[in-house]
């Protein structure tokens, strides 16, 4: 059994929430940056305020990690550091295959949070002839055809698709095979995986869609007048307009 996966059992055995682990890294964030400006110690109130989320909260998600805190001092930030990055697998390097080498996928590639954070890209893929030998971030982009080797060669743990929609399944289904277990996925599809396999997927036009939803609220809309009266309705679509009437 390896050291991931002996992990992933602990957590459950320990009976962490997943939305605990997904609230980790914000933790992780805040705690980073107070440690880069010398802070020692932090309260729960503060850590909560820089991580966005209460502080009743907070100490429950530190409370799955045997971390109580101090009364009337607080959480000692180095310590807390490394409670986290251990739980989250941060106190090793992991290995990461990006496939696709577009615009997105060019980003990643120079994205330099990834070093920093225990992630070492190992590979580039591509299956456009014209991107293939290229040289991004200090890498040279292979072609798909070798994605099994990079793979084996490399123990590649993670594999990032920023291919197009009709090419991420099958790229997905190969980096499974090939021994793969967790995947990050920027296509805008959703991916079949056999059990065992753990996907994040990351849709930015969906969280886009979702800011225009809280953005139309703050404007009195779907519901409000304001946007009735500029005709937001289907074309060939009737509008009716309710008024209430304050007593």
């Amino acid at each position: 059994m390896t050291s991931r996966q002996n992990r992933q059992r602990d957590r459950a055995g320990r009976g962490i929430p997943e939305a605990t682990v997904a609230r980790l890294p914000v933790y992780l964030r805040a705690l980073t940056g107070l440690q880069e400006r010398g802070v020692a110690t932090v309260s729960s109130e503060e850590l909560a305020a820089a991580a966005g989320v209460n502080s009743a909260k907070l100490r429950k998600d530190l409370s799955h990690l045997g971390s109580y805190g101090t009364r009337g001092v607080g959480y000692e930030v180095e310590y807390l550091v490394y409670q986290i990055s251990r739980e989250l697998g941060l106190t090793q390097d992991w290995v990461v295959a990006i496939i696709g080498v577009g615009n997105l996928g060019r980003a990643l590639a120079g994205y330099g949070g990834f070093a920093s954070r225990g992630f070492r890209v190992a590979g580039l893929l591509d299956a456009d002839d014209s991107i293939v030998g290229q040289d991004i971030a200090g890498m040279t982009v292979g072609h798909i055809d070798r994605l099994e080797d990079i793979i084996a060669d490399h123990g590649v743990s993670i594999a990032v698709i920023a291919t197009p929609a009709g090419a991420a399944q099958g790229v997905c289904d190969r980096v499974v095979a090939a021994g793969v277990t967790s995947v990050l996925n920027f296509a805008p599809v959703v991916l079949t995986v056999p059990d065992g396999v753990d996907v994040r997927k990351v849709d930015l036009s969906i969280e886009l869609q979702i800011l225009a939803f809280h953005e139309q609220r703050k404007a009195g809309g779907p519901d409000g007048l304001a946007s009735l009266a500029g005709g937001d309705g289907p074309p060939g679509t009737k509008q009716y307009v309710e008024t209430v009437v304050e007593a």
